[in-house]
C-alpha cells in the first residue's frame, strides 16, 4: 500500500507522463500525415491540381482540350507567355511548394529525434519549421493560382489540391499542438 499523501503524486505523474505522451504522438502523427498528402499531391498526383479529361493543369503540366484535333494539348513556355503567364512566377511557385516537400521530408526525422532526447530548444524548432512551411506552400498556391486563375474554376479542383489544402490545415494543427506542448512544458516544469 502506498501512503495517502504520496498516492496523489503518483497519480498526478502519471497525468502528466500521459499527457506528455499523447502530445507526443499527436505531433507525430500530424508530421506523418502533412507528409504523406504532400507526397501524395507532389509525388503521386504529379503536381497536378486539376486533372480533368478536357485538362490537366498542374506545376509542369499546363494542357488543354484542343476542339480542332480533339485531343488534350500540352502547351510549351511560349505559348503560355503568349497567354499572359509569368514563367517566373510559375517557376516560384513550383520552387516555393517543392522546398516545402523536402523540409517535410527531413521534418519527420527530427521530431523522431527531438521526441526521444526532450531538448527543449529543439521543440521551439518543431513549432517555427510547420510554420515556415506554410508560409511558402500557401504562397506557392497562391502563386500559381493567380496565374492560372483564368483556366481554372473552383470545381475543377481535384485530389492534388486537395491533398495541398489538406497539408496547410495539418501543418496549423501541428503548430498548434506543439505551441500547447511547449506552454503544457512550461506549465508542468514550473509546478
Amino acid at each position: 500500500m502506498v501512503p495517502r499523501k504520496h498516492a496523489g503524486t503518483r497519480m498526478g505523474l502519471l497525468q502528466q507522463s500521459r499527457t506528455k505522451n499523447l502530445l507526443h504522438v499527436l505531433i507525430l502523427l500530424e508530421a506523418v500525415g502533412t507528409l504523406a498528402l504532400m507526397s501524395y499531391a507532389l509525388l503521386y498526383e504529379a503536381g497536378n491540381l486539376v486533372n480533368l479529361p478536357d485538362k490537366c493543369i498542374g506545376f509542369y503540366n499546363f494542357c488543354l482540350w484542343n476542339n480542332t484535333a480533339g485531343e488534350l494539348q500540352c502547351l510549351d513556355t511560349k505559348h503560355l507567355q503568349a497567354m499572359g503567364i509569368s514563367l517566373l512566377q510559375l517557376g516560384l511557385a513550383r520552387v516555393c511548394v517543392y522546398t516545402c516537400l523536402v523540409f517535410i521530408l527531413f521534418h519527420l526525422p527530427f521530431v523522431l529525434n527531438v521526441t526521444c532526447t526532450e531538448q527543449r530548444e529543439e521543440w521551439k524548432m518543431i513549432c517555427t519549421i510547420p510554420l515556415i512551411n506554410m508560409i511558402m506552400l500557401s504562397g506557392g498556391l497562391g502563386m500559381f493560382i493567380l496565374q492560372t486563375s483564368q483556366w481554372i474554376h473552383p470545381s475543377d479542383f481535384t485530389g492534388g489540391f486537395l491533398a495541398l489544402l489538406g497539408t496547410q490545415a495539418l501543418l496549423l494543427l501541428q503548430t498548434l499542438t506543439t505551441t500547447v506542448y511547449l506552454n503544457w512544458a512550461k506549465y508542468t516544469h514550473m509546478c
